[in-house]
This record gives C-alpha cells, sequence and structure tokens, in this order.
C-alpha cells in the first residue's frame, strides 16, 4: 500500500448489507443491492461503507463472526438462485421471512434459510465447476478449516467448539479425518454457500466500480472465541492448556461506564504470531483486499496496547494494558494492502503512540460529529477543529444514535451552541445541519448512515453497546430512499466539491 496517499475527496452512506429492501427477511447481494448502488451515483456519492460481511453468531453482531475470513451466508440472494435454475420461486414462497419489513427477524431467517439453501445446494453441479476448483485454491488456507468447523458445530448441536468431544477439540489428525469423512456431505454445503456468497458479492462490487462507487468494508480486531478461526489456530491466542482463554478483550472503566466493558474475545499471543511473521493476519488482509476498495479496522488502537481483562472476570475493571505488535503489524497490513486504503478506527483513548502509528503510515483517522457536543468547542470531533484532510468524518456510526434521536433530551445549553455553530432556530433543521457541517469540512470523506440521510429517530438506531437482542435489525423500506433523498445529497456533493 503506498502510506500518505488520500482518499478521493467525497462522500458515502454507511449501509449494512443486512438492511437493504427484499422479500424474504434480511438484505442480500440482489436486485435492492444494485438499486442502492443506482442510488448512490444518482446522489452524486462515492462511497458504500458496509458492515463487517462474516457469518453472525449468537447475538447476530457482526463484530462476532464464525470465521474472520468466510462470508454470511444470509446474504446470497435466493432470486439469483432462482435464475441459476438451483430453486424454484414457488417453493421461497411457502416459507415465512418474518412480518416486518423494516426490521430483521434473525430467528425466523435462521429457521428458514439454511433450509432452502441446501435445497439449492442439492440441486447444485457447482462442485464440477473449474470456477469453484479455483475458489478453493484461492481460499485454501480458510475455507476446508472453516467448513469442517460449521460442520462439526451442526453435528455437535450447535454449541460452542470448547464443548465438542475432546479429540476434534483439540483438532488431532486422526480425528481431523474421522469428521472429514463422517461430514462430507455437510462439508461440502458449507464450501457451496462460500461459493455462492463471493460470486455474487463479486458481481456487485463490479457494478459498484463501473458506476464509480468504491466499497468500504470493516473488519474487528479480534477473532470471536467461537470461530473457526480460534479453533483451527490455538496458538496464536492466549489460551491455557484447555484451550479456555487466560484473558478476554474489553475496554476500561471510564465516564460512560463504571465497570468498562466485557467483550468477550480471546487475545491475540503477538509473540506467536510474530514467529508466524503475522501470516494469519497477512491472510486476513489479502482476503479483505478481494472484497474492499478501503477497509476500516475496528478499535485500531489495540495494535499498540490492549486491554487484557482475565477470563472469567464480571467487568473490566482489574484488566490491565499490555503492548501490542504496533509497526511490526502495519508493516504486513501494509504489504498485504495492495491498493486498498486502510482506515483507522481511532476512536478511544488515544496515546501518543496510537497518533505515531497513523502518522507513520498514512492512515486516515476517524472523527464523528455525534461526539462533538460535550460542552467543548475545541472538541476534535467538530469540524472547525479538524487538523488534516487525511480523516473520515462520520454523523454518526452503528453505535451511535441517529441524528435526529441524539439531540432530543440535550440541555439548553448543548442546543444553543448547536443552534449557534450550525446557525439554525428550528430543532427540525438539526440533521440538515450537520450534514452541512461534515461536508464542508476538510475531511477527506463525509459519511453518514442511511437513517441520518431520511432524518430517521431512534426506533431506526443500529446497535446499543454493552446489549443483547434487538441490535442490528433495522432495514429499509423498498422505494425509502428516493429522489427526494437523491436531489438533497447531489446538491450538498456539488456544494461542498465533494461530487
Amino acid at each position: 500500500m503506498m502510506t500518505g496517499q488520500l482518499l478521493e475527496r467525497g462522500a458515502g452512506i454507511l449501509l449494512p448489507v443486512t438492511s437493504l429492501p427484499s422479500p424474504y427477511g434480511i438484505g442480500t447481494f440482489g436486485k435492492a443491492a444494485y438499486e442502492f448502488v443506482d442510488f448512490l451515483r444518482a446522489a452524486g456519492q462515492k462511497y458504500w461503507q458496509v458492515l463487517p460481511l462474516g457469518p453472525t453468531s449468537y447475538g447476530d453482531s457482526p463484530y462476532q463472526s464464525f470465521s474472520a475470513y468466510a462470508g454470511n451466508p444470509y446474504f446470497i440472494d435466493l432470486e439469483i438462485l432462482v435464475e441459476e435454475g438451483l430453486l424454484e420461486k414457488e417453493y421461497l414462497d411457502q416459507f415465512s421471512w418474518g412480518g416486518d419489513e423494516t426490521s430483521v427477524s434473525y430467528e425466523t431467517i435462521y429457521q428458514n434459510r439454511f433450509q432452502v439453501l441446501r435445497t439449492a445446494f442439492r440441486s447444485s453441479a457447482h462442485q464440477e465447476a473449474p470456477d469453484f476448483r479455483i475458489f478453493e485454491r484461492e481460499n485454501a488456507y480458510w475455507l476446508g478449516d472453516y467448513c469442517l468447523y460449521m460442520a462439526c458445530k451442526e453435528h455437535f448441536g450447535n454449541v460452542s467448539w470448547l464443548e465438542w468431544d475432546e479429540d476434534i477439540r483439540f483438532r488431532r489428525p486422526e480425528a481431523v479425518k474421522k469428521y472429514e469423512a463422517l461430514l462430507e456431505e455437510e462439508i461440502a454445503f458449507w464450501a457451496f454457500c462460500q461459493y455462492e456468497f463471493f460470486e455474487q458479492w463479486d458481481r456487485l462490487r463490479d457494478y459498484a466500480a463501473k458506476q464509480g462507487i468504491r466499497i468500504i468494508g470493516d473488519i474487528p480486531i479480534y477473532a470471536a472465541l467461537d470461530s473457526a478461526d480460534v479453533w483451527t489456530h490455538p496458538k496464536l491466542f492466549l489460551l491455557d492448556e484447555k484451550l479456555v482463554p487466560k484473558f478476554i478483550a474489553g475496554v476500561p472503566p471510564d465516564a460512560f461506564s463504571a465497570t468498562g466493558q466485557l467483550w468477550g474475545n480471546p487475545l491475540y499471543d503477538w509473540d506467536a504470531m510474530e514467529e508466524e511473521d503475522f501470516e494469519w493476519w497477512r491472510q486476513r488482509i489479502l482476503a479483505s483486499g478481494r472484497l474492499y476498495d478501503a477497509l476500516r479496522i475496528d478499535h485500531f488502537i489495540g495494535i499498540t496496547r490492549y486491554y487484557a481483562v482475565p477470563w472469567g472476570a464480571k467487568d473490566s475493571v482489574n484488566g490491565i494494558y499490555r503492548p501490542g505488535p504496533g509497526k511490526k503489524l502495519t508493516d504486513v497490513i501494509n504489504e498485504a494492502a495492495g491498493s486498498m486504503r486502510i482506515i483507522a478506527e481511532d476512536l478511544g483513548i488515544v496515546t501518543p503512540e496510537v497518533r505515531k502509528l497513523l502518522n507513520d503510515n498514512g492512515y486516515p483517522g476517524m472523527k464523528v460529529i455525534a461526539f462533538g457536543f460535550d460542552g467543548d468547542p475545541a472538541n476534535e470531533h467538530l469540524p472547525h477543529n479538524y487538523t488534516t484532510a487525511n480523516c473520515v468524518a462520520y454523523g454518526g456510526t452503528h453505535d451511535n444514535e441517529t441524528l435526529a434521536g441524539l439531540f432530543c433530551d440535550k440541555s439548553d445549553e448543548v442546543l444553543s451552541y448547536l443552534f449557534d455553530l450550525i446557525g439554525i432556530r428550528e430543532r427540525s433543521e438539526i440533521v440538515e445541519g450537520l450534514f452541512r457541517q461534515v461536508y464542508g469540512s476538510i475531511a477527506a470523506v463525509a459519511i453518514f448512515q442511511a437513517q441520518d440521510v431520511l432524518k430517521l429517530d431512534n426506533s431506526a438506531r443500529m446497535n446499543f453497546p454493552s446489549t443483547l437482542g434487538g441490535n442490528w435489525e433495522w432495514r429499509l423500506r423498498k422505494g425509502q430512499l428516493g429522489e427526494k433523498e437523491a436531489g438533497w445529497l447531489r446538491w450538498l456533493a456539488h456544494v461542498y466539491n465533494r461530487s
């Protein structure tokens, strides 16, 4: 990767694939995705930012995935499978996909989606296709292990791999051979799902590129404990002799939480990673480069130092900071990224070491105007305080309230400052005023959530951090983003030199 190279000045929308309209309960790589690309182009936008595309586990969070490499089978468009002759439309109509077009019913999707995909698999001759053999070779680093992991997971009743029989839990060679033979058909099914996922995504990304739309991807810094990655590479994580984590990830107590946050992810054994020349990370970035034009690395500050909480702790009060790999890892990331730009999620406690690592690599960091209203006019997230164009400015992230919801309960003092800052006198003008602030800033890229384009309240919020249930569910209705919104965004992009 060429460090120091600025992202092209422009604007974009953050919209998870899950949130696209679909008659099948969740967004996919089908017609609505292509229509959204068309909307972006009509709206003078240059970027589509998505959340991680990996297969989700319990809790439905895209940041807790069964694999750091695999794609989510939920995103495989079923109507494309109909076009390929693998399914009948009448068959799809027999299933319930949830009754609310504005919300994903993950339980319903889970119950029905895989039954349908298995039907398509049984109709498929993909294993004889030359393209499938190429796909297997190109993804040999992770594909076989992931498919075996998913097959074993179902075999053992979908419990965590830590609860599987000891021989396969420890991946003893004779056990691996045993289950590869026993679960051959199921392993082939999971390979089929990955083949279809990447085939459909590649076509969508090619279409976006032809329309001048670049895709910004997102990866969590850590792997989930219940994942093919930890099961396959236990020596790369801080696990004990029983493969139980010694420490887990989190963040310390702060002004927002007296007990901090526990994320539950196992921590990397950075010494073991370095002994393998960070090959797992190299492969991860190479895989991302096949998917995206730019990549946001979540919790980037954990590369310089990370917070380690003892396994079994009820909160993160007694965690400790440990040094991370820093430049050793970013050198590998840069080599593997190629032309893909890296965006650093540098929110939180940004130490001088983090700032130096960002500057040395030329990575753009993040600014979030939703974080700017703490009463300090010098707040770094307010656009008049940006000091470099090499940043990505957001209205809010998936973890934030919507902009319309953010100011519902703010004090008169905060509202008075906000009104003065953006030159308005009515609450109804707040969202548009914040768009103008961010679009008019020096930041190379301005990104807003689709919910904020539509000026929706907090009922459309994507995620409430540190909570379980009710998250990651919001969806667009068909036609909800229309010419009115496209015209307004197109005007903004033109006025502020982002088109």
